[in-house]
Order: C-alpha cells, then structure tokens, then sequence
C-alpha cells in the first residue's frame, strides 16, 4: 500500500477525493431529483383534485336536472291519469260511468256500495259483522287498485248525469283481465285472455234504474278500449234477475259449476256467461 502510494503520491488521494466528491453529487443528485420528482407529483395530485371536484359538480348538476325531468313527467302522468279516471265511459239512462278516481273518499264509498250489495245479514250481531264486512271489501279494493297494471284492472264506478259538483257514487263494477283455463276452454284458441266481470253492485236506493244497464255497457267500451274480444262474469244459477240482465247485455250460459263444488259443499251453483264483443 506504501509502495503504491510512493509510486504515484499525487494521484491517489485525487481520485480518493474525485471519488468521494463523485458519490455525494450522485447522491445529491438523487435527493434532489426526489424532491422534485415529489413536487411535480403534488401538482399532479392537486391537479387531479381539481378536475375530479369540477367533474362532481357538473356530474351534481346533472343529476339534479334529471330529478327534475323525472318530477315533471310523473307530475304529467298524474294529471293525464287523473283525466283519464274523470272520462266518462258511458252516458246512458241517466247516468254517467267512469273510472274510480284514486282517493281516499272515493275509494271508501265505492266499498261501501259493494259492502252494502254483498252482505248476507246476520240476526242480533249484524252492524257488527257489517263493521268487518266493509273493512274487508275496502281491503280488497286496496289491494287491487295498488297492485294490478292500469290496463290490467279498473273500478268503474256510475253516478248521475248531472252537473253537481257533490255527485253520489250509486253503482260499481271490477273489471279484471284475466286468463284462466277454465273460461278459456269455451273460448277460441286465438283468444289468450279475456275481461272477467264482478262486483257489480247498486246502492239498494237506485236499483231498477238501469244503473247496472250502464255499468255492463261501460264493460263494453273499455274492453274496445284494451282491445279484449271477450268478456266473462258468473252468476247465480237460481238469480233469475241477474241472469235476465246479463242476458240481455248479450252475455250466454257456456257452463255451470261441478256438482261437487255445490252439493258436496253446499255453496250456491253459478253459471258462467261469456260475451263477444263486436269492434
């Protein structure tokens, strides 16, 4: 080592020192690219930052004016279905059918027509049983009304032809798209669905008054309307009133209930009846 030195005295410790100097420019180098390689990354970060919250304002913005857009249209809904309920179906012998309007009041009186129609009266705890009877038919309304598609089920419901603002519900009736295969059976085979028929009730005070007349013609026009061929309700065998206004709407006997369905169980026989309509 001394002879190496002795050899060249200068130029060892100059490359000692060239080395020595060289590493820490390297590593000062090294820090300082870090530092602003740091900074340039920070800008980039805050750069970042700035557009993503200017994106999430835009993105806010819009947002809001979809909500918007989506209030407007179901507000328009509303009102084209409100008009739609109000249309009137039918004006015949007096009075007017249309669809239920979907309010509280309405909704209650149309139950209590059909309630009032449909109780069998029961000797000492009659009010009572009517109390249950009435909450149940408007349960049942409820149901129906929330549940099914607006082209799929309606409430119609009659009132007089006059130019009252208060006008009394007296009559109603369900009409159900339906599809079963024991009504199909005596229908076509091009016909996969027909309008079913029921509920039909009149307040006891405007019975005889061709209320339920006007309710089966309303029948009539929505099932144009919805583009049915059919339509279907049953009756009692032993109603020979119902069964005289049913056929008089053009509605016919197509079959009767099992005998084990009314003897063995002792329910009433109903008849089905089915109509074609002519568009």
């Amino acid at each position: 080592m001394a002879h190496l030195l002795a050899a060249n005295p200068t130029s060892s410790p100059s490359s000692l020192k060239l080395f020595f100097c060289s590493e820490s420019s390297i590593t000062g180098s090294v820090r300082t690219t870090g530092y602003y390689n740091a900074r340039r990354k920070r800008h980039h970060f805050s750069g970042i930052c700035r557009c993503s919250t200017s994106s999430s304002v835009v993105s806010t913005e819009l947002q809001i004016e979809k909500l918007n857009e989506e209030e407007e249209g179901e507000r328009r809904r509303i009102r084209s279905v409100s008009e739609e309920e109000r249309e009137c179906l039918v004006c015949e012998n007096g009075w007017r059918v249309r669809r239920l309007v979907e309010k509280d009041e309405e909704i209650r009186n149309a139950a209590n027509v059909q309630a009032e129609a449909f109780h069998v009266p029961v000797s000492l705890l009659n009010p009572l049983f009517f109390v249950f009877f009435q909450a149940e038919v408007l349960a049942g309304l409820l149901y129906k009304l929330k549940n099914s598609p607006r082209d799929r089920y309606a409430c119609l419901v009659a009132e007089a032809d006059t130019n009252s603002s208060s006008k009394q519900i007296v009559g109603v009736v369900d009409v159900t798209a339906m599809r079963e295969e024991n009504v199909l059976q005596h229908l076509p085979p091009q016909a996969p669905q027909y309008l079913y028929i029921s509920g039909i009730a009149v307040s006891s005070n405007f019975r005889r008054k061709k209320v339920a007349t006007a309710l089966l013609k309303a029948c009539d026009v929505l099932s144009g309307m919805w583009g049915f061929d059919y339509l279907a309700l049953r009756a009692h065998e032993d109603d020979w009133g119902a069964r005289n206004l049913y056929s008089k709407a053009g509605y016919k006997v197509v079959s009767r209930d099992p005998p084990w369905l009314s003897t063995w169980i002792g329910k009433k026989c109903r008849v089905l009846m089915i109509k074609q309509i002519n568009h």
